[in-house]
């Protein structure tokens, strides 16, 4: 399974969630706010920052997606149209980490705080107590 890990409190990243869940159409992601106690203990386990969460993640079994890298593979795994965001992983670190960055400091601006309101058969891809 793909676990896509996102800011919960963001609108700007509920609306690229509620845009996974309507192409997920072969039931391929589940999803976890970094907030939740699956998100919390995943970035304990990894040493990274447990009260910062402007990155996208994407975990599968072995292995983790961070930021661009993560939209690249949600990209191939998706299929079909979405199958070009895999182009983003040939990016360089430092571009694809900088635009990004910028991308997720002006999130808040991007996007109202409208909350995703997931259907009872979308909540069950939801890991946590945080949606």
């Amino acid at each position: 399974m793909n676990v896509v890990l996102y800011d919960g409190d963001c609108g700007f990243c509920n609306f690229w969630v509620q845009w996974i869940l309507e192409r997920d159409t072969k039931d391929q992601f589940q999803f976890a706010s970094l907030q939740s106690d699956f998100g919390q203990s995943f970035l304990v386990k990894n040493n990274l920052p447990i009260a910062h969460f402007d990155t996208l993640y994407l975990l599968q079994e072995d292995r983790h997606f961070t930021k661009l890298k993560a939209v690249a593979e949600i990209g191939r795994i998706l299929g079909g149209s979405y199958r070009f965001l895999i182009l983003l992983k040939f990016l360089p670190d430092f571009l694809s980490n900088f635009i990004y960055d910028r991308v997720a400091a002006n999130r808040q601006k991007l996007a109202s705080a409208n909350c995703l309101l997931p259907t009872i058969e979308e909540r069950k891809k939801f890991i946590g107590n945080h949606i």
